[in-house]
C-alpha cells in the first residue's frame, strides 16, 4: 500500500515561489509516473503536472514555463517548484501516482491530505 505525503505549501504574495513535496512509502513509487493536481475552491480536482519514471515532464497550458516538476528517486519524492504565482493558482494541491492516456492524467491511488497554498496579497 502506498502512501503520499504531501507538504509545502503556505501563503505567499502573488509573483512569489513555493516548492512543493510529494513523499512516498514504497518502492513502487520509483516506477511510476507521479503527478500533481489541484482543487481550488469551488471547482473541479484538476491535473497540472506529471512526471514519468524516467523523467519525462509534461503540464497543463496556465502553469507552463512557471511550474517545474522533478523526482528525486533515492528520496521517493517527487517535487513541484511553482514560480511567478498567481491568485488563480490557490488551491489544496496533491499528488498522486498517475497514468495517462491520450494526453489525459488520471490519478491511480487513493487521494492524500494534499497541502494549502493561498497566492494573495
Amino acid at each position: 500500500q502506498v502512501q503520499l505525503v504531501e507538504s509545502g505549501g503556505g501563503l505567499v504574495q502573488p509573483g512569489g515561489s513555493l516548492r512543493l513535496s510529494c513523499v512516498a512509502s514504497g518502492s513502487i513509487f520509483r516506477v511510476n509516473a507521479v503527478g500533481w493536481w489541484r482543487q481550488g475552491p469551488g471547482k473541479q480536482r484538476e491535473w497540472v503536472a506529471a512526471i514519468t519514471d524516467v523523467g519525462s515532464t509534461y503540464y497543463e497550458d496556465s502553469v507552463k514555463g512557471r511550474f517545474t516538476v522533478s523526482r528525486d528517486n533515492a528520496k521517493n519524492t517527487v517535487y513541484l517548484q511553482m514560480n511567478s504565482l498567481k491568485p488563480e493558482d490557490t488551491a489544496v494541491y496533491y499528488c498522486n501516482l498517475a497514468a495517462s492516456y491520450r494526453s489525459t492524467w488520471f490519478s491511480r491511488h487513493s487521494w492524500g491530505q494534499g497541502t494549502q497554498v493561498t497566492v494573495s496579497s
